[in-house]
C-alpha cells in the first residue's frame, strides 16, 4: 500500500481530504481542552471519555428511532450539565492545586467514566448509522462519506459560534479576563468560581458535539477515549493556548498525518503512530526549552 500512495496520486488526494475533514473534528475537541487548560490550568485526561459519552448520547437516540444528527443539539446540552457536575464534585477541589494533582484527578474521572459506560452500554463497538451516503470526486476516484463532510461543517459552525460568544457575551469576556489574570479578575468583581464551572461545562459541551459527530462518522466503544485525549493534548502543545487558528491548523495536520500513516503503515499502526508522534514532539519541545535556557545563561 505504501507504494500505491506514491504511484497513484488519487490515493494521496483521498488520504489528504479524509485527513482534513478528520482534523477539523480533532481541532474542535482540542479547542475545548485549550480553553479549560488556559483558564483553569488543568490538563483534562478525561477529555476523550467526555467525547465518547457524548457519542453514546447520540447513539442512544439512534436506538430509539431518532436520527443521530439531532445528537449535535441534544448531546452538548446534556454534556454541559455533566461538565458542571464534574466541576462541582471534583475539579473545584483541585483547580488551585499543582498541575500534577489535576492530572491524577482527571485520570480517576477517566477510569470511572470508562467503567460506567461499559456498564451502561456494554463493550461492543457501535455506530449510529446516519445514512448520509457518499460524495464522489475526480471522476469517482475519490470517495468522501457525507457524514465526514457534515461533521466538518458542524465543527466549523460550533467553533465560529463559540468564538463570537467569547468575544461578545458578558460571560465570554469574564472567561477571557480570568484566563489572563484570575486574581485581578476576582478583584474587579468577576465570580471566578462561576467562570471555572462555565468553562468546564463549555468544554464538556464541545466534547458532546464532537462525540455525536464521531458516533455517526466512526465507531465508538467505552475504552477508546484515550486516543482522543492524546490527540487533543498534542494539538494544544503544538498550537499553544488561546491560539484558535493554530489549533485548527494543527488539528488538520494531525488528521492528514494519521490518514497517510494508515495508508502507508496499515490500520493496525494508526494509533501507534499518533503516540510515537507525541513522544517525538515532547522530546523536541524538551530539547528546544533546554537550548533556550542555555542561551539565557
Amino acid at each position: 500500500m505504501d507504494f500505491l500512495v506514491f504511484q497513484y496520486p488519487m490515493i494521496s488526494v483521498q488520504a489528504f481530504l479524509d485527513g482534513i475533514l478528520l482534523g477539523i473534528l480533532f481541532a474542535l475537541i482540542a479547542y475545548g481542552m485549550a480553553l479549560q487548560w488556559g483558564v483553569m490550568n488543568i490538563i483534562n485526561i478525561a477529555q476523550g471519555d467526555l467525547v465518547i459519552l457524548g457519542g453514546y448520547i447520540a447513539y442512544f437516540m439512534y436506538l430509539y428511532g431518532i436520527h443521530p444528527a439531532w445528537g449535535v443539539i441534544v448531546s452538548p446540552i446534556i454534556m454541559f450539565f455533566v461538565g458542571i457536575a464534574i466541576y462541582k464534585l471534583v475539579i473545584n477541589k483541585v483547580v488551585d492545586r499543582d498541575l500534577f494533582i489535576s492530572i491524577l484527578a482527571t485520570f480517576g474521572i477517566s477510569i470511572l467514566f470508562m467503567q460506567l459506560m461499559n456498564f451502561a452500554f456494554g463493550a461492543d463497538v457501535v455506530l449510529a448509522n446516519s445514512d448520509y451516503g457518499t460524495t464522489m470526486l475526480f471522476n469517482n476516484n475519490v470517495v468522501l462519506p457525507n457524514s465526514k463532510i457534515f461533521s466538518a461543517f458542524i465543527s466549523i459552525l460550533f467553533a465560529i459560534c463559540l468564538v463570537i460568544y467569547m468575544k461578545k457575551s458578558k460571560l465570554g469576556r469574564a472567561i477571557r479576563a480570568t484566563a489572563q489574570n484570575a486574581r485581578a479578575a476576582k478583584i474587579l468583581g468577576v465570580d471566578t468560581e462561576k467562570v471555572y464551572a462555565a468553562t468546564f461545562g463549555i468544554n464538556a459541551a464541545l466534547c458532546g458535539v464532537a462525540g455525536a459527530l464521531i458516533s455517526i462518522t466512526f465507531t465508538i466503544h467505552p475504552y477508546m477515549g484515550l486516543p482522543y485525549t492524546i490527540r487533543s493534548f498534542m494539538i494544544v502543545i503544538i498550537a499553544g493556548l488561546g491560539n484558535l487558528p493554530g489549533v485548527a491548523m494543527s488539528g488538520m495536520g494531525l488528521g492528514v498525518f494519521e490518514e497517510f500513516a494508515d495508508y502507508i503503515l496499515g490500520t493496525e499502526f494508526r494509533i501507534g503512530s499518533v503516540f510515537l508522534l507525541l513522544v517525538l514532539i515532547l522530546v523536541y519541545r524538551r530539547f528546544k526549552l533546554s537550548r533556550k535556557r542555555e542561551y539565557l545563561k
